[in-house]
């Protein structure tokens, strides 16, 4: 059990039996009345939302979860394919999980792997990440106005707007939460 007032963002609850990821919170403390909570959360089986107000002193359960660095091996069509680095066991991640995951799982990198009751529920990818750009149309010098962007391709396939300059073969920061283009990487 955990205090209301200790709930953090990363904090995983236990709500009607699912697990809940606490990705926002906004702790209030009004003039009148005692303080509280304001947590919005994502259900890590299902990936529905869910606002709630917890008040600060109240006891709410929170889950177990274990989380294990695991290597990225393959995908198998309905499966992303992970390698315990500890243990060497298998574990598959379903795409229903999460299938935008593809876009950023590459072979061979390592990942924490969220574990509730011995079943994956999360993959943990980190805020920036560095890809290859695949593919990449060429502008014309002078051809441009101020800020121009164009969309690339990156060797998993994700599609993001980069400025013109950007030429296939290099490497690029994305920001993993909003797709967008960060800067461009020199080996």
């Amino acid at each position: 059990m955990i205090r209301g007032g200790d709930i953090n963002k990363g904090t995983v609850l236990l709500i009607k039996n699912a697990p809940y990821l606490v990705v926002e919170r906004e702790f209030v403390n009004p003039g009148k009345g005692s303080a509280f909570a304001r947590v919005k959360m994502k259900n890590l089986k299902d990936g529905s939302v869910l606002t709630q107000t917890i008040k600060t002193p109240d006891m709410v359960e929170d889950a177990v979860v274990e989380t294990v660095d695991a290597q990225y091996q393959y995908s198998d069509g309905e499966n992303f394919v992970f390698m315990n680095n500890t243990t060497f066991d298998t574990i598959n991640v379903p795409y229903t999980l999460n299938d935008t995951l593809q876009y950023y799982l590459k072979e061979g990198e390592s990942y924490p792997v969220v574990i509730w009751e011995e079943e994956p529920i999360d993959v943990k990818i980190p805020p920036k990440m560095v890809f290859i750009v695949a593919e990449s149309e060429n502008y014309i010098k002078g051809d441009t106005v101020s800020g121009a962007t164009k969309p690339i391709v990156t060797e998993t396939g994700l599609t993001v707007r980069v400025p013109l300059f950007i030429k296939q073969d290099e490497k690029i920061m994305v920001n993993t939460e909003t797709n967008e283009y960060v800067e461009r990487v020199n080996n």
